[in-house]
């Protein structure tokens, strides 16, 4: 009928449904392609029992066929590569640097191109004197020898001290930590213990127990300083001394020195404390008397002179009225002296004996006084 699909005359070609189908189909026909001698079919559709000797230069050729195939489809899986956040791609064309690739889905030159990934946020560490892992969690005597030798060093003052340290980096050029230096992790432990050595034996003994954050800063300047001439392509993070003491075989001679210094440091403290307390005072004092004797000084002068001064004035008057003013300075005398005399006797010539003078105001004052209290 119109409008359907007509079958051929020899019938309708089955395809296959499924996935599953389609790969046992294409298996098939590979083994079909390698089989040994090709069937042919007879009049009647079946296979004929005889077939013509297998060629080997058709053997060879299919063989490099597949090859062929077998290499485009891994050129083609290898031209597109992903870049995760936190990696850098570095890619190589024929041995060369070519380019750096960020994260991200990127196609390459498939056989021609070389991709290194490089972790460029992974914070890497070296300890130096201790491990913070061991293996199956246990240490044995080689290893804790190993650290020994790298915790001793000299200081300057020809004493022996155990430090251990950290060095954190990461990768800041990816290309040159690559492809500068072979054994970057080497290269980083030789180069801080070198640099740690050579600080650590300017200084004296108790200048690194005492001051272990400059000590610090000091080793990452000269560390960075150190890669950055090697082009290693590495920042350095953080140099943190976590323990620095003296080794055990010397501990109970420094505990010993360090407690004589100790007292040394108490006794001098004390007296500071005894001088800072006695010599103000001291001083005061000085000063306070130095100044009541320039005052004392000053009051006598000007008291002399007041003196003078009222000398020469009373002198002044005594030419112009002597006898007044001998009277008037004999009656102030008399004005000052009286109030302390107790009896008083009044001498005359014309008297035999002397009269006394009764003090009328003291003796109502004694009088007076009882009563009051009566009262």
């Amino acid at each position: 009928m119109p409008g359907q699909d007509q079958q051929p005359p020899w019938g309708k070609k089955k395809k296959p449904q499924t996935p599953e189908e389609m790969v046992a189909q294409v298996i098939k026909k590979i083994q079909d392609y390698f089989s040994d001698s090709p069937k042919k079919k007879g009049p009647s559709g079946q296979p004929s029992q005889q077939g013509e000797p297998p060629s080997p230069f058709a053997a060879i050729g299919k063989v490099l066929g597949i090859v062929f195939i077998v290499l485009i489809l891994q050129g083609v899986y290898a031209s597109f590569y992903k870049i995760t956040p936190g990696e850098v791609g570095v890619v190589l064309r024929l041995g060369e640097y070519n380019r750096t690739s960020n994260p991200g889905l990127h196609f390459k030159i498939p056989y021609l191109d070389a991709l290194y990934k490089v972790d460029v946020e992974e914070i890497r560490k070296e300890e130096f004197g201790f491990r913070s892992r061991y293996i199956n969690q246990r240490s044995n005597s080689n290893n804790r020898q190993v650290y020994d030798m790298e915790s001793l060093m000299l200081t300057a003052d020809k004493n022996v001290i155990n430090v251990a340290w950290i060095v954190q980096y990461r990768v800041d050029d990816p290309s040159a930590y690559l492809f500068q230096i072979k054994d970057v992790r080497s290269a980083v432990r030789d180069l801080s213990e070198s640099v740690t050595r050579r600080i650590v034996g300017n200084m004296d003994f108790d200048y690194v127990l005492s001051n272990r954050d400059l000590l610090a800063a000091e080793v990452k300047a000269e560390l960075q300083k150190e890669l950055r001439n090697l082009k290693a392509g590495l920042v350095i993070g953080t140099v943190q001394f976590q323990d620095i003491n003296p080794p055990d075989k010397v501990k109970p001679a420094f505990n010993e020195v360090n407690e004589a210094d100790q007292d040394m440091k108490r006794l001098v403290n004390e007296a500071e404390e005894i001088y800072n307390r006695k010599i103000p005072r001291a001083r005061g004092n000085a000063k306070q008397i130095i100044e009541e004797a320039h005052g004392y000084a000053v009051a006598r002068v000007n008291d002399a002179k007041g003196e003078s001064h009222r000398f020469l004035s009373i002198l002044t008057e005594y030419k112009h009225a002597p006898v007044v003013t001998k009277k008037r300075m004999y009656l102030e005398v008399m004005q000052q002296i009286m109030p302390t005399v107790e009896s008083i006797y009044i001498m005359d010539k014309n008297q035999q004996t002397p009269l006394p003078l009764l003090n009328l105001s003291r003796g109502n004052t004694a009088l007076t006084a009882p009563a009051r209290a009566t009262n």
